[in-house]
C-alpha cells in the first residue's frame, strides 16, 4: 500500500528526471518486493493529465528508466519494469490527482480502520489537500489525506461505452 509520497527517495531521484526529460510527469512508483524478480511498476501522464500516454513513449521511457536504475544498481534485485498510464481506474496517488477527481466516483483505501472499516467507495465531493470529503451510501465520511493507502477513480461502464460508430 503505497502513495506517492511513499516512493523511495533514491529511485524517485532516478526515475523522475527521465520521465520530466521525456515531456511526462510522474503519478506513482510502486516496488513490490519479495522472491525475485521484484516489480517495479511506473505509472506516468501527460502534463494535461489526461492519461493519453501513447504505448510507444512509456515503452521509450521503460528503457531509459531501465538504463538509470541498472547503472546506478539502484535496484538490488532481478526486477521487472513496467510503465504504464493510469488507465480508466487512474491512480490517485497525489493531491493534485484527488483534485482533478472531485465530483466522480472514487474507492479508497486506508492505512488503518476509520470507523471499523478501512475501504470505501463513494462520490469525492470535494479535497481541500489534507482531507478528502466523501460521500459513501448517502453518508458524508471526511478521510484524512495522511491516512489514504490506496485510491482509484472508478470508471463505470456504460451501453455507449460499448456502441461503435456506423462506418460508412
Amino acid at each position: 500500500m503505497r502513495m506517492y509520497r511513499d516512493i523511495p527517495v533514491e529511485l524517485g531521484g532516478l526515475i523522475e528526471p527521465v520521465v520530466d526529460a521525456a515531456g511526462f510527469e510522474v503519478v506513482d512508483v510502486v516496488v513490490t518486493r519479495g522472491r525475485p524478480p521484484w516489480q517495479l511498476r511506473v505509472i506516468i501522464d501527460t502534463l494535461a493529465g489526461d492519461g493519453r500516454v501513447p504505448i510507444g513513449d512509456c515503452a521509450d521511457v521503460s528503457r531509459e528508466i531501465e538504463t538509470h536504475l541498472d547503472a546506478a544498481d539502484a535496484v538490488p534485485s532481478r526486477y521487472n519494469l513496467e510503465v504504464s498510464s493510469p488507465g480508466l481506474d487512474r491512480v490517485l496517488a497525489r493531491e493534485k490527482d484527488f483534485l482533478s477527481a472531485r465530483g466522480s466516483q472514487v474507492r479508497i483505501e486506508t492505512r488503518r480502520p476509520l470507523d471499523g472499516r478501512r475501504r470505501f467507495r463513494g462520490l469525492l465531493e470535494d479535497f481541500d489537500g489534507d482531507t478528502a470529503g466523501l460521500r459513501v451510501d448517502g453518508i458524508r465520511m471526511e478521510i484524512p489525506f495522511a491516512e489514504v493507502a490506496r485510491a482509484n477513480a472508478v470508471y463505470d461502464f456504460s451501453a455507449t461505452d460499448f456502441v461503435s460508430e456506423a462506418r460508412g
